[in-house]
Order: structure tokens, then sequence, then C-alpha cells
């Protein structure tokens, strides 16, 4: 499967900057290097010691395109395991794709998307779970999905499934080792320490697979629904949680017609928020359409912050606030919903009263205070929000699960386990349980690509970035 062409490709982003990175990787990326650039010092690049820098230029005849600083990698002491150049030059978008074209009339082929950790992979360099941990390395946004991608990254994961994966092979092994002596009636694999063995590899895969909850949220970011009614301060307190003027404030009801989003990280978590259209009965057809729009942010969000205006609740007898609600929590009864009363700091000692009384009538139990305008009561809100998402075993640094293909293995691993324990437990003959012995290694194997296949492996690599 790995291709003996050199490939290059821009390593850095695309568009002009200080520098750009060029990198070749392949057989010959050393001498169609060595064709292109001339060493300040006059010295032959392909008799240099692997990992150095050469200070020169690149030249085509007696043209000369830029002054570079040229990296030397042989492999396998490679990222991809092969011989890769690494080009620096300034930041010309010119400049890159005079080099590039350059190299590719010296032999070179374009680099498809994610090639290099392609050949990374299949020159054993990397394991497919620490490949894909490239890609979500890149795309980190925040501190904890940063995290989880550098422990993945740097194994954890993979070599949690090895081992796990080693230990069931080792009873496979006994277990076909009776398949050959089956005339003989006899056991080699002790069935209550193999019990054991398939319990805690169940133990580990369902903290493993119940991981992913915080995991797939950590990795896409949380998104959070504000929503209440016209007028009640929801795009001022989008603004006041993105510390920014992101959505227009007005004092006439409707002025949110669409959606608004924005990101924010909190304590290294990523939150989406997403100002909605205010909730009311409306003749006005856009306005419609952005009311029916809030509910299918509701419908996609995690969270949902019901927003009410504190003076408009004293002039309320507390029913309609709570028929409200009421009718969010009906209609989404599985999301968590925070009732977060804003505008607090407009309230005169009377009007304090009377509000603590309507308050007691609502008595939803999850209720926040705030003045949005004036900023207050906001990092509560933010305090309360994070409590939604499970950070203990981010901070143990325990595995997390964050990828959607190895979810799905895990699932498919824990079905074949749980089968060859119930075979156990109901002395199954040992050819039906090597069988879905042999399915749960499948399943482990697929996860750190010992089993893997061509599509699979597009799939996966499709996504990355060219240059990666």
């Amino acid at each position: 499967m790995i291709n003996q062409e050199t490939i290059v490709a821009l390593a850095t982003p695309s568009g002009a900057g200080a520098i750009a990175v060029i990198r070749l990787s392949g057989q010959n990326a050393i001498t169609i290097a060595a064709d292109v650039f001339q060493s300040v010092s006059g010295k032959d690049i392909t008799q240099q010691k692997t990992h150095t820098i050469h200070l020169g230029h690149v030249v085509d005849g007696a043209k000369t395109y830029d002054q570079v600083l040229l990296s030397l990698f042989k492999g396998p002491n490679s990222y991809t395991g092969e011989n890769v150049v690494e080009i620096s030059c300034h930041g010309s978008t010119f400049i890159q794709q005079q080099i590039i074209q350059l190299l590719l009339r010296k032999g070179a082929k374009m680099a498809q998307a994610g090639e290099f950790t392609l050949r990374a992979f299949l020159n054993g360099k990397l394991d497919l779970s620490q490949a894909e941990a490239v890609a979500d390395l890149i795309a980190s946004d925040n501190e904890a999905s940063h995290q989880i991608a550098m422990q993945q990254m740097r194994g954890g994961f993979s070599n949690e499934i090895a081992k796990l994966r080693q230990e069931l092979l080792n009873f496979a092994s006994l277990i076909e080792l009776e398949l050959d002596f089956a005339e003989e009636d006899v056991e080699f694999a002790d069935r209550t320490a193999f019990k054991e063995l398939l319990e805690r590899i169940e133990f580990v895969l369902k903290r493993l697979i119940d991981s992913f909850a915080v995991g797939n949220v950590i990795k896409n970011g949380i998104p959070v629904a504000i929503v209440g009614e016209p007028n009640v301060g929801k795009s001022t307190l989008l603004n006041a949680l993105l510390n920014e003027e992101r959505a227009i404030v007005s004092d006439i009801a409707g002025t949110t017609r669409d959606t608004i989003e924005d990101e924010l990280v909190i304590d290294g978590i990523g939150f989406r928020f997403i100002d909605t259209a205010g909730i009311r009965e409306t003749k006005d057809v856009v306005e419609s359409i952005g009311i029916q729009k809030t509910f299918e942010k509701i419908e996609q969000a995690q969270v949902v912050l019901f927003i009410i205006d504190s003076l408009q609740l004293i002039n309320d007898n507390g029913n309609s606030v709570k028929i409200e609600i009421e009718k969010i929590k009906n209609k989404f009864p599985l999301k968590p919903l925070i009732v977060v009363l804003n505008k607090i700091d407009k309230l005169n000692t009377e009007e304090r009263i009377q509000f603590d009384n309507q308050l007691a009538i609502i008595n939803y139990p999850l209720s926040i205070e705030i003045s949005a305008k004036q900023k207050e009561g906001i990092d509560a809100l933010k305090n309360e929000l994070l409590s939604f998402v499970n950070t203990g075993a981010l901070r143990n640094n325990e595995t997390i699960v964050t990828n959607t293909r190895h979810y799905d293995s895990l699932l498919k691993a824990l079905e074949e386990v749980q089968k060859v324990k119930y075979g156990i437990e109901s002395n199954t003959s040992s050819d039906f349980i090597a069988i879905d012995i042999r399915q749960a290694l499948y399943y482990f194997g697929e996860i750190t690509g010992e089993v893997t296949n061509d599509e699979l492996l597009g799939n996966i690599f499709a996504n990355f970035c060219i240059g990666k």
C-alpha cells in the first residue's frame, strides 16, 4: 500500500506570512531537494547527517527563487518514516508556488490530504488512533480538547486497547489449542480465570464507552440555547457572556429575528451560545420564521437558558411564566433548563419583596439572578454551565473517547465480549466461543489499525488538511 513516489505540499497555512514551510517526503526527497538547493557553504546535502539544518538558496539554473533554510530528516527517523525535507522560505504566496512548481517539475507529486500522516501510519510510526489524534490536535480550540488529543497522540488510548486485546488474544490462543485436541476433550484455558478477564475487559469497555458522552461535548463544544420572550435581555446576555457587542440590542420587541451563534471557552471547555428570536404570538411572517427556528435550536441544544425579565415577573401572577417554563420542559423533558432572572439591578426594596414572592410561586429548582447589562451574576451562570460537564475524568487524566468511529468499535467489541462471557457461563463449545473472541479481537484491531482497509483509511485521512 505504501506509495514510493515523493510527495510535496505546503505544510503551513496558505496565504502570505513571515515564513512558509514546504514539505517533501519519499525515497527521492533528498535528491530532488539537492537538485534545486545551493548551500551557502557549498555542502552537498545528500552527504549530510540527518536532523541538520542548512542555509542556502533555491535555484533553477541561473534563476534564484529565495534564500531558505533546509531541514533534513533521513528515514526511518522522521515523521513519515521516509526521507523528509522541509524548506523554510519567505512567506510570499508567489515564492511558495514557484518553489512547489519547481519541485513538481523535478519529479515530486502533490500530496493528497493527510498523505504525510497516512505514510507515518503505514510505516509504523503511528497507529491509527494516534494518526486520527493528529487531526484532532490541529482542530483543538480549547484546553480540554487539546489535552485529550495530546493524550491520544501519545498513545494513551492505544495502549489501553492494545493491553486488553493482548490479554484476550492470549486466552484465544488457548481456546484455539483446545480445538486442535477436540477429540481428547481437554481444556487448556482456565474458565474461571477467563471469566474474570472478560469481566475486567467488560468494565473497561463500559468506562470508555461512557466517557464518549463527555469527550464528544469537549471535542465539539456544548450548544446552549438562550430563549425567552422578546425584550427580556437575551441578546444583552449573549454580549455579556462574550464580552463584546455581538448581537443588536434594542428596546423594540422582536429585534432578533434569526439565530446568532458564537463560541466561548470557559475553564477550558468550549460552549456554543445561540441567541434566538423571542417566543411570542406574532403575525409578522419573518418573526414567525425566527420563532420556529428558536424551537429547532432548542432541539439541537444540550442546555437551555430560559431568560425572564425580573420586572415583568412582578407584574405577572406567576402563572404565565410558570406555564412557559413547563411548556419547554414538557416539550424537551431531558434537556437541562436554567431559569435566568435578568435585570435584577432594576428592583427597588419593595419590588424585591414582590419578586421573591413571585419566585416562590414558580418554585423552579435551578434559577440564577443576573444583570446582563451590568454583568452581574455572569460568573455564577458560567459556573452553573460548567457543572453540566463531568470534567472529573479529564482532571484525573483518564482516557476519554472523542472519536465516533472508536465509539462504534467499542460498542461492537463489548457486544462480542458479552457473547463470549455468556458462552463461558452456559458451557458453550470452544469452537463457538472462538468465533466470538475472533470477532471481539477484530473490533479492537479496527481502533488501532491492526485491522483496516483502503476505504476506511480513505475516509479517515480525507478529513485532514493538505500538508499534514
